[in-house]
């Protein structure tokens, strides 16, 4: 860290065994490679993933991304999943990695409060989630979507929303594995929001009261 940050930092880490480093701007800028942190680095191991069964256990609302690969809307799903309320999120393998240094800063450090995991296989795994008890909506166009305001009327006690790539959207597979297909109605000739807007909006629609 630089060492103007010593002092305020030093409390928050007096609970903990780890080695400081005092550095000068340039040395951190030479060791990341880039120019943008706040005062202060730290290098952790990964925590062990736990398992979609274990994620699924206690949970009413969670979130599934299907591939979904700009690091920036995944931190912001993940801001919109704790803000909101969701109780956790299953990326599949083609997913951009939450713990990336944009998605973690995006998602202003919510990644490493929500609970999450990687599904191994997608869509197959939306059987667990069904065998949980989760109903699987998939936000995405179609013919006979409904719409998210009738949906979140009647919301079943544990649902699962599955959002899509940006661009393409949602694999048939997903839509062909979801229970129901929902959209949020848009006006003036929009037909659809960013990923991680949309999430947002869902959330709000389907939050636990």
């Amino acid at each position: 860290m630089l060492e103007q940050w010593l002092t305020e930092l030093e409390p928050l880490l007096d609970a903990y065994d780890v080695p400081v480093f005092v550095g000068e701007s340039e040395l951190l800028e030479g060791l990341t490679g880039f120019n943008l942190h706040r005062g202060a680095l730290a290098s952790m191991h990964r925590p062990a993933l736990p398992s979609v069964s274990e994620l699924l256990k206690d949970a009413r609302r969670v979130v599934v991304l299907e591939d979904v690969v700009d690091h920036t809307n995944v931190g912001a799903i993940f801001r919109s999943v704790a803000g909101l309320g969701a109780d956790a999120v299953l990326v599949t393998p083609r997913c951009a990695d939450p713990l990336y240094r944009r998605s973690v800063r995006v998602s202003m450090g919510t990644v490493l409060q929500v609970p999450w995991t990687r599904i191994a296989d997608w869509p197959q795994g939306a059987e667990d989630l069904r065998a949980a008890g989760f109903h699987i909506a998939a936000l995405a166009l179609a013919d006979d979507a409904r719409s998210l305001d009738d949906f979140a009327s009647d919301a079943p006690e544990r649902v699962a929303i599955v959002l899509g790539t940006e661009g393409d959207g949602l694999s048939r597979a997903a839509l062909e594995a979801a229970d129901t297909i929902v959209t949020i109605p848009m006006l003036h000739g929009v037909d659809s929001l960013n990923v991680a807007s949309a999430s947002a909006v869902a959330l709000y629609a389907l939050r636990v009261r």
